[in-house]
């Protein structure tokens, strides 16, 4: 167990030096590119005031296959004899704290390295990276009070979107808008260390971390005190998978959980409107048409569906495993009966993006050259779970 534990961490340092690397990249590539493309201003303007908000957007999306709510959290610590508002407090500052919110600081510290000290020095570079991480924080527990009301009702969807839309939209319409000279000068006020910038960051914090503190005591109390009182109506066999012998019955059995499981179908719903949503956009709007982006939103569109079930591979499992290995089954054909379902999966994303293969943002061999990589590199890498998972998820 030890060796697996500790090939585990050296296999999720070498991503996360992976993925650092790359955000480096981009931060350098940026403070270069935007001189080029907007030379009548300084690149820190540029992205302040037009590329900001689309990296909240990013960090958004980023944080629904691997951020848990602290309502999901706080049902192991329920037992012990702790102050339920504690629990609530004590998991949203580890939220908040969190070194998920340090990671967009490798874009913009080689950023602002560049496009910063020639005018402020380091200092300017300390306080805008810090004025940054505040907002990250923000959108952090933006996030959380999202995710909170769309696993009570999925409509609550709309919400983000319409949020990150409608401000993505507005700073560029009308010509001269008021958002966009806003966040261009919030982050000027970062740059000159404007207390009056951080202290309202830091307000918008505080009022977001305590709308999450209420919604999550009433949710967790509404939680425990529910009944459930609900039949069956109709119940799905999907007796085609018998043809399949044993792998077609671990099919039949990992669909039920997928359509079931509350947990999963919730995930499913959102993931499904985000595919939808970036898919629409990547066809009929010219927003995305970058390289980069159009890369990111194909990767992100095949993987995200194994990103967030994937993820937990055979920890649903973990509530009746030792049932099954006490006969002879094979645990094989329980992992191939799951590659052979998320495989099959992958069609659906595929088939959401054959508008922007008609609208000629994307090659019908790019589609297909991502829904292989999908399915071959990204699933094998997510396989390997299976041996490192340890935690049971209900």
């Amino acid at each position: 167990m030890y060796d697996k534990n500790k090939f585990a961490k050296i296999l999720g340092y070498v991503m996360g030096v992976f993925w650092a690397g790359y955000l480096i990249f981009i931060g350098t590539s940026l403070a270069f590119g935007l001189a080029d493309m907007v030379p009548n201003r300084e690149p820190y303007d540029v992205m302040n005031a037009a590329v900001l908000i689309f990296i909240l957007a990013l960090d958004f999306l980023m944080r629904i296959p691997f951020q848990k709510t602290p309502t999901q959290e706080v049902k192991p610590y329920l037992l012990l004899p702790v102050n339920r508002n504690r629990l609530i407090d004590f998991l949203l500052i580890r939220s908040g704290i969190s070194t998920f919110n340090l990671i967009w600081l490798f874009l913009f510290i080689p950023f602002s390295i560049i496009t910063i000290p020639k005018f402020f020095g380091v200092m300017g570079v300390l306080a805008y990276l810090i004025g940054i991480w505040l907002l990250i924080i923000a959108n952090n527990y933006w996030y959380l009070l999202c995710r909170t009301l769309i696993s009570e009702a999925i409509w609550w969807v709309l919400l983000p979107i319409a949020f990150y839309a409608g401000i993505g939209c507005l700073i560029f319409i009308p010509k001269d808008s008021l958002l966009f000279y806003f966040f261009m000068n919030l982050g000027e006020g970062f740059i000159q260390g404007n207390l009056l910038y951080f202290l309202s960051i830091l307000l918008v914090t505080l009022l977001l971390w305590l709308i999450n503190r209420q919604i999550m005591s009433k949710l967790i109390y509404a939680e425990l005190a529910k009944v459930d009182d609900s039949q069956i109506k109709h119940v799905s066999e999907y007796k085609f998978f018998e043809r399949y012998g044993e792998i077609g019955e671990y099919m039949r059995l990992e669909l039920k959980m997928l359509l079931r499981n509350r947990r999963c179908k919730g995930a499913l719903r959102s993931v499904a409107i985000v595919v939808l949503a970036f898919s629409s956009i990547l066809s009929f709007s010219t927003v995305y048409d970058g390289r980069f982006m159009t890369s990111f939103i194909c990767v992100y569109n095949f993987a995200v569906f194994g990103m967030i079930i994937l993820s937990q591979i055979m920890s649903f499992e973990g509530n009746y495993i030792d049932g099954l290995m006490s006969r002879k089954e094979s645990i094989f054909n329980l992992l191939k009966a799951k590659y052979y379902i998320y495989s099959i999966g992958e069609i659906i994303p595929f088939v959401l993006m054959i508008p922007a293969i008609v609208m000629g943002k994307l090659t019908l061999l790019g589609a297909f050259a991502w829904f292989f990589y999908t399915i071959g590199f990204i699933y094998f890498c997510f396989f390997q779970l299976a041996v490192y998972n340890k935690q049971t998820v209900a």
